[in-house]
């Protein structure tokens, strides 16, 4: 079972910028495709960027794009989503998540996922 921990959030200014970490422990760690997710108070569950096993494909929602980058370290046990430009609709519960699934791929659907990190809090002021 993959352990995962989420570090990084907090509360920044509009405009500002955070780099969460999540990092991954157990067997075959570096082996998951792996997603950030987010959830603001009210509302569904929304993703926000994957990177695949192979940490080659990349993918993100549309409201992210050119503003977050996700990436990993080398050995694929850390990644990161560095956040710039926030606003304030980006102020949510950021969660990562690793999946084992059969493919290569830079999920966005929670459900190609298996593994939770209990979220970090990301709260930007107007």
């Amino acid at each position: 079972q993959v352990q995962l921990s989420e570090s990084g959030g907090g509360l920044v200014q509009a405009g500002g910028s955070l780099t969460l970490s999540c990092v991954a422990s157990g067997p075959s760690y570096d082996n998951y495709n792996m997603g950030w997710f987010r959830q603001a108070p009210g509302k569904e569950r929304e993703f926000v960027a994957a990177i695949s096993r192979s940490r080659r494909k990349i993918g993100y929602t549309n409201s992210v794009k050119g503003r977050f980058t996700i990436s990993s370290d080398g050995s694929g046990k850390t990644v990161y989503l560095r956040m710039n430009s926030l606003q304030p609709e980006d102020t949510a519960v950021y969660r990562c998540a690793a999946g084992f699934g059969r493919y290569d791929a830079a999920y966005g659907d929670s459900e190609d996922y298996n593994f939770w990190g209990q979220g970090t809090q990301v709260t930007v002021s107007s």
